[in-house]
């Protein structure tokens, strides 16, 4: 599982509001190369980054070179049922990253264009956002 060493370990919510750095990341791909953009907002937990990297890495099969470009480092806290309000924030519940538009999440290189077309399309599924395989 996907998680962090922090010094502080719970973290205040935020917004998904856009960024400008992301339209300077935009089009900077080496030759060869596939990767796995997003195109909207949204919170993806560490453990759908993890199978969505597990899917890829089944269906690569060693012909390739996976590097994940994104990372789950805000901790997002939930206190349980029934609960009544006050008395503190909730615990630690589960590890999630923010991903904005055209933030790239996988990249592939050293891989067939099939291979990779098939890797990143299975990898896809797994995610809560609608992504676009760039090459």
């Amino acid at each position: 599982m996907l998680r962090p060493k922090t010094k502080f370990k719970k973290h205040r919510k935020g917004s998904l509001s856009y960024s400008l750095k992301n339209f300077f990341l935009l089009g900077r791909l080496k030759e060869g190369t596939f990767t796995l953009e997003s195109l909207q907002f949204a919170r993806i937990s560490a453990k759908q980054i993890d199978s969505c990297w597990q899917s890829i890495n089944k269906k690569l099969k060693r012909r390739g070179k996976l590097q994940t470009k994104i990372f789950a480092g805000l901790p997002v806290t939930r206190k349980p049922t029934e609960v009544r309000m006050g008395k503190g924030k909730g615990s630690v519940d589960f590890w999630a990253c923010k991903v904005f538009p055209g933030t790239a999440l996988f990249e592939i290189s050293g891989a067939t264009k099939e291979a990779a077309l098939s890797a990143l399309s299975s990898g896809a599924q797994r995610l809560p956002v609608q992504v676009k395989i760039v090459s």
